[in-house]
């Protein structure tokens, strides 16, 4: 196959999305400008099971310095956070909605993240919703689709080049806390 990015490693082929989509709704330059720590992910189907991934994915954002905020309909606390049943119970101001739910529940939580001013809509991997993306979109709230914040934050943070992942991003700096420029 020779050098560069073999077919295993191409960050392309891990979604289903084609080119202009992936324009509009995976730009690195957006989704860098969303991951910044010190943001307030309110995180819609965040499990109370250690071993799912949203659980792993909140404790993971929790750790590099994001305000996570559950929204469970039933748990009180999960990781320490307290949990609202849903978006609008939220008292502060949410920078970004992750999404952990099936993709026929994203049309009402986008609506919903609308109504609270939510600056974007982040669907997670395989949640694809592209009709409520153009909705968020037509409303100026930033959309992410099929996309893992926190891959994506290791991605860009410099932290997936130490465990030997191509992402795609060449530099010759060392990582620093934070981002690679």
């Amino acid at each position: 196959m020779g050098s560069g990015s073999g077919a295993v490693c191409d960050i392309r082929l891990n979604t289903t999305l084609d080119e202009s989509q992936r324009a509009k709704f995976q730009n690195p330059e957006v989704i860098r400008a969303i991951l910044v720590p010190g943001r307030t992910v309110a995180m819609v189907g965040l499990s109370t099971d250690k071993t799912k991934p949203s659980n792993m994915v909140a404790s993971y954002l929790l750790d590099e310095g994001f305000k996570v905020i559950p929204v469970h309909p039933s748990a009180t606390s999960i990781l320490g956070q307290k949990c609202f049943p849903d978006l609008k119970s939220i008292d502060v101001l949410v920078d970004v909605v992750d999404v952990f739910r099936p993709a026929g529940e994203v049309a009402k939580i986008s609506e919903d993240a609308i109504a609270i001013g939510a600056k974007t809509v982040w669907m997670q991997l395989r949640i694809i919703d592209l009709v409520s993306a153009e909705k968020l979109l037509a409303a100026g709230v930033n959309a992410v689709v099929d996309r893992c914040m926190k891959m994506e934050h290791g991605r860009y943070s410099g932290a997936l080049h130490f465990a030997g992942m191509n992402t795609e991003i060449i530099t010759a700096r060392r990582r620093r806390a934070g981002f690679l420029p």
